[in-house]
């Protein structure tokens, strides 16, 4: 058991809201933060974009993976498949046929950095809601009676959210943010790093998240 006096290990889950890997692998560290209860931990969301120039209309799902990592339709819709089964083996819910495509995610990230200003809870309720909201209910990310109507949902002020997209508000600081992570060398996300020091990557399995978070808490 960890002493009562044991600082919380912190956890920053670099991704994006569109990245489906991302999803798996917030499921996945979520049961293993539950498996080691006794272990202390703060979870923080950190912006990372894979599109960061994805126009405001968005586009075409099959057609943005085709064109971006020369696969075909056919192969796209194989891995939409592969993935699908990977979250429901974790209890996350994929609907490939609603999710046909893809957002510019920059506002969604401005609210979950303010909804972390406002306390781990919140922020952690609005990455859950933004994930569901984009690869369960095939909902726009971007659209702004959207977001305000997720971030009301998680508990936030959904006036206050709605006059931060109506804003620039904490655009320069997501943006300082994004930059700290890829000058750090972060490429590929999700990358989940342990007391800015121990980087795990990817949608690993619940088993190799609580393995890196007992190794932490012991080396602590």
């Amino acid at each position: 058991m960890a002493d009562a006096a044991t600082p919380p290990i912190r956890i920053d889950f670099v991704s994006d809201v569109s990245c489906p890997w991302c999803a798996i692998g917030l499921q996945a560290l979520e049961q293993a933060i539950a498996r080691v209860g006794d272990v202390p931990v703060e979870l923080h969301f950190q912006p990372f974009e894979l599109n960061p120039d994805m126009p405001a209309e968005g586009e075409d799902a099959i057609g943005h993976l085709t064109a971006k990592y020369g696969m075909s339709e056919a192969q796209a819709r194989q891995n939409g498949e592969a993935i699908r089964a990977r979250g429901a083996e974790l209890g996350f819910r994929f609907d490939m046929d609603r999710r046909r495509h893809v957002w510019n995610t920059f506002d969604a990230h401005r609210l979950l950095h303010w909804a972390g200003l406002e306390g781990q809870a919140q922020q952690r309720a609005l990455k859950h809601a933004l994930l569901v909201a984009y690869f369960g209910d095939g909902e726009n990310v971007s659209d702004h009676d959207t977001l305000a109507r997720l971030a009301e949902s998680s508990g936030l002020d959904g006036a206050r959210a709605r006059a931060i997209l109506a804003s620039d508000k904490y655009a320069d600081a997501v943006r300082e943010r994004e930059r700290h992570y890829t000058d750090s060398g972060i490429s590929a996300v999700p990358s989940v790093i342990l007391n800015n020091r121990h980087l795990v990557q990817g949608g690993q399995p619940v088993d190799v998240f609580e393995r890196a978070l007992r190794q932490v808490a012991a080396g602590a």
